[in-house]
C-alpha cells in the first residue's frame, strides 16, 4: 500500500538523520550528494504541503565526537546549497539579483575540494585554535591534529584583532595512495575515499597515527573579521596568499553569470588532473558588504552555491562478490567486475559495504550494475540495470555465502557489519602480525612470511602462543636455522620487557589505538587493573536535580567515551581475551606500569607536557618518551590543565598560548632536571 504523507515525512526525517551522521561523524557515507539531496527536497516538498505534519529543522548535521573540547564559532560557519544543472545555477543568480541594487554582479568561483571543513581562529595574528564545522555554531576543537599540517602559519602580521579563516582539511591523491598500498600490503581492508580519511585524520584521539597521515589544507572562506579588513574575497584571497596561507590555484574573479559559467566550465574539465579529490565548484559573491544583503537562512547563505559536477560513472558486470576478512573478523562484501575504464583508471572492484548495502538495492551477482567515481578510489555499485539483469540471478544471500566459504560470522542488531566468531587463516596471521609489529611487542623478525608460516603449521591460534614456543618449534620453519632460532628467542625475551601500553596495544582491542593504549596504562597501571574495569571507571553519568533526568556524561579519562569505553568491556567479557591475558601473564610479561619512585621522576608523573619547536638535541618523540616512561602525558594543545611547555627554537603559537595562561615554560635543560639527569 502507498505510504501516508506523515509515515514518508517520518520515514525520511529518519533517512536524512542516519545519513547525516554516517557522513558527518561516521565518514562512512552510503549514498551520494545527489541521491542525499532528493531525499531532503522530497521531505521539504512534503512538510511544505503538509506544515501540520512538518517537523523540527534538521540543520545541517552535526559533525561533533566524543572526546573533543567543544568551542563556539564567532561567525556562523554554515554549509552550501547545491546546485546540479545549469537552470538551478541560473535560478541561483536571479534571485540574487532581485536583491541587490541595480549593478553587475561579481563572483569568486573556486574547486570545491572535497574534505572536512575547518575554522582557523588567529587572536592578535597568532593562531589559537581550529575547530570543525560541528553543527554550524559550535564545533570540536581539533588544534591538536590540525597542528600537524605544516603549512598552516601559527602567526601573521597585520591582522585584524580577531579572524577566523575557513578551509577545507582534504588527502592528497598520492598519500591516499601511499596508505592503501600499506593496508593492502597488511591484508586490511582498503580505505574508500580521500575525503573519508582526512575526516577521520582530523578527529583522531590517536595523535600519532594522526602524525603519520599526512594531511593538506586550502584556505578560502572568512568568517569573522573585527575590525572589518577587507572589501571583497578576492582582496581577502590576495592576503591570505601573502600571509603564506595556501590558496587555490584555479581561484577565479567572473563576471555576471555567463562569467561565473565558464570558470565551472573550466574547472570541471581540469578536475581529473588535479592532485586532490573535487566533487564541484564553489560559487561567491565577491563584495562582502553584498553578501550582508543577501542574507542566509539558518542553513546555507544565500551569496553562495555549490555546484556539483556529475560523477563519472559506468556500465560494467558484477562477475561475483567476494568476502575481505579484517584483522579484527569483519568482512566485507567487494564487487569483483568486468574490468572497465572509469576516470582514467581502469576498475575491477567496488566497495558494497555491507550485507544491508545489497539488500537495499537488490545486487545479484550476474547483474549489469552502474558505478560511480566520485571523488571515490574504491568506487562505489549506485545500483543494477534492471533491463539487463539475466533471467536466473537469483536474489544474493549474504549468511549462505558465509556458511558456503566456511566463514562462522555474526552480526549485533546495532551492527552493519558481520563478524567471525572464529579467527579465519588470514585473521590469525593479521593478528599475530599486529601483536608483533613495531609499536606493540616489537618482535623483531616476526613478519608476514614467518606468521604465515607459524599459523599454517598450527603453532599459533591465538598471537599469545607465540610467547610459548620453544627452540625446536622455531626450527621447523622454512630457512629457520641455529642463527635464526637464537635470534628469534631473543626477540621473545626481549619483548617481555616492554612498557605495559604496548601489551594493551598488541591486543588488538576495537577503537584502542596507541595513544589509547598509553592513556589507559597511564590511568590504570597494570592490565589486570584494566581488564576488570566497569562502566563507571570509563563514564561519570550528570543527572538531574532529583536524578530523573539524565543530563550528560563526563569522561573519567581525556579522550575516552562511550564507544572506547563499550570496546573495552566486551573485548574483556569475552573468556578467548581472558585466556590471552594468563597467556601474557605466564610468559613473563610486563603487565605493570613501571613504578615511579625517586623526586625527580615524582615530578614529571601525572604531569601534563606540550612540546614545541626544536629541541637542541631530543627530537619530539624521545622527548616524548621519556616524559612518558616517567609517568607523564604528552598533549598537542596547551590548556589550563598544561603543567609545562617545553619550548625549543622557533616555537609557535604554543609557546604564546602558555604565557597567557600562565603555565610554566621550560626548555630542554629544565626538562632534564625534572626528569633527574
Amino acid at each position: 500500500m502507498p505510504e501516508s504523507p506523515r509515515d514518508e515525512i517520518r520515514r525520511l526525517r529518519r533517512e536524512v538523520e542516519r545519513h547525516e551522521d554516517l557522513y558527518r561523524r561516521k565518514h562512512a557515507p552510503e549514498i551520494s550528494d545527489y541521491e542525499f539531496d532528493q531525499i531532503r527536497d522530497r521531505l521539504q516538498e512534503l512538510e511544505a504541503a503538509h506544515p501540520d505534519l512538518a517537523g523540527p529543522d534538521l540543520g545541517i548535521g552535526d559533525d561533533r565526537s566524543e572526546g573533543f573540547e567543544q568551542r563556539d564559532h564567532a561567525e556562523p560557519m554554515l554549509s552550501l546549497d547545491n546546485t546540479y544543472r545549469r537552470e538551478q545555477f541560473t535560478a541561483f543568480v536571479e534571485r540574487l539579483a532581485g536583491k541587490l541594487p541595480a549593478q553587475g554582479l561579481h563572483f569568486v568561483v573556486e574547486p570545491k575540494v572535497d574534505g572536512v571543513a575547518i575554522s582557523l581562529t588567529y587572536e592578535k595574528g597568532v593562531l589559537t585554535h581550529a575547530v570543525t564545522r560541528g553543527n554550524g555554531f559550535r564545533g570540536d576543537d581539533v588544534t591538536a591534529n590540525i597542528a600537524l599540517i605544516p603549512e598552516i602559519p601559527r602567526r601573521i602580521k597585520g591582522a585584524p584583532d580577531l579572524l577566523e579563516i575557513r578551509g577545507e582539511v582534504y588527502m592528497r591523491m598520492e598519500e591516499f595512495a601511499r596508505l592503501n598500498a600499506e593496508r593492502e600490503a597488511a591484508g586490511e581492508p582498503l580505505y574508500a575515499n580521500p575525503r573519508n580519511l582526512a575526516a577521520g585524520t582530523v578527529k583522531l584521539l590517536d595523535r600519532e597515527e594522526a602524525a603519520r597521515r599526512r594531511l593538506s589544507v586550502v584556505c578560502y572562506g572568512l568568517g569573522a573579521c573585527r575590525p572589518s579588513a577587507f572589501r571583497t574575497l578576492s582582496d581577502f584571497n590576495q592576503r591570505l596568499k601573502a600571509w603564506g596561507f595556501p590558496t587555490s590555484d584555479l581561484f577565479t574573479v567572473a563576471d555576471g553569470e555567463d562569467g561565473a559559467w565558464k570558470a565551472i566550465e573550466r574547472l570541471d574539465a581540469a578536475r581529473r588532473t588535479l592532485p586532490y579529490p573535487t566533487d564541484g565548484a564553489v560559487v561567491k559573491l565577491d563584495r562582502i558588504d553584498l553578501q550582508a544583503v543577501a542574507g542566509a537562512t539558518s542553513k546555507f547563505p544565500h551569496w553562495a552555491v555549490a555546484f556539483k559536477f556529475p560523477p563519472d560513472q559506468a556500465e560494467t558486470l558484477l562477475r561475483a562478490i567476494s568476502m575481505q576478512v579484517g584483522r579484527t573478523g569483519v568482512i566485507t562484501p567487494v564487487a569483483e567486475l568486468e574490468p572497465v575504464l572509469l576516470a582514467g583508471s581502469t576498475v575491477s572492484r567496488a566497495t558494497l559495504h555491507n550485507a544491508d548495502e545489497i539488500a537495499r538495492k537488490d545486487i545479484r551477482e550476474g547483474d549489469t550494475v552502474r558505478i560511480q567515481k566520485a571523488g571515490e578510489i574504491i568506487p562505489q555499485v549506485l545500483g543494477v540495470v534492471l533491463d539487463k539483469r539475466p533471467s536466473d540471478a537469483q536474489p544474493f544471500d549474504f549468511e549462505s555465502r558465509l556458511r558456503e566459504l566456511g566463514l562462522d560470522a555474526t552480526r549485533d542488531a546495532e551492527e552493519a557489519a558481520y563478524k567471525l566468531r572464529a579467527p579465519s587463516r588470514e585473521m590469525r596471521i593479521r593478528r599475530l602480525m599486529h601483536f608483533a609489529s613495531k609499536h606493540c611487542l616489537d618482535i623483531e623478525g616476526l613478519g608476514e612470511a614467518v606468521a604465515e608460516q607459524l599459523v599454517d603449521l598450527g603453532l599459533v591460534d591465538a598471537p599469545t602462543d607465540v610467547l610459548s614456543l620453544e627452540p625446536q618449534h622455531w626450527a621447523l620453519l622454512d630457512k629457520f636455522k641455529e642463527k635464526s632460532v637464537d635470534n628469534m628467542m631473543a626477540g621473545l625475551e626481549a619483548a617481555k620487557s616492554r612498557e605495559l601500553w604496548r601489551a594493551i596495544h598488541a591486543l588488538g582491542i576495537p577503537n584502542v589505538g596507541m595513544q589509547t593504549a598509553k592513556d589507559l596504562a597511564r590511568h590504570f597501571r597494570s592490565l589486570d587493573a584494566l581488564a576488570h574495569a566497569k562502566l563507571d571507571n570509563y563514564i561519570v553519568q550528570r543527572v538531574g536535580k532529583k536524578g530523573q533526568e539524565l543530563k550528560s556524561f563526563d569522561t573519567v579519562i581525556s579522550g575516552i567515551g562511550k564507544e572506547v569505553a563499550n570496546s573495552l568491556l566486551s573485548y574483556f567479557s569475552d573468556p578467548n581475551h581472558r585466556d590471552w591475558l594468563k597467556a601474557m601473564r605466564k610468559a613473563g610479561l610486563n603487565l605493570e606500569e613501571a613504578a615511579t619512585t625517586g623526586s625527580a621522576v615524582q615530578a614529571v608523573a601525572g604531569k601534563t607536557f606540550v612540546l614545541t619547536g626544536t629541541l637542541p638535541t631530543l627530537s619530539r618523540d624521545q622527548a616524548r618518551d621519556l616524559v612518558e616512561k616517567a609517568g607523564g602525558k604528552v598533549s598537542g594543545s596547551v590548556s589550563k590543565k598544561t603543567d609545562y611547555v617545553v619550548a625549543g627554537e622557533e616555537a609557535g603559537s604554543k609557546l604564546d598560548k602558555a604565557q597567557e595562561l600562565g603555565v610554566a615554560v621550560i626548555d630542554e635543560a629544565g626538562l632534564r632536571k625534572l626528569l633527574g639527569e
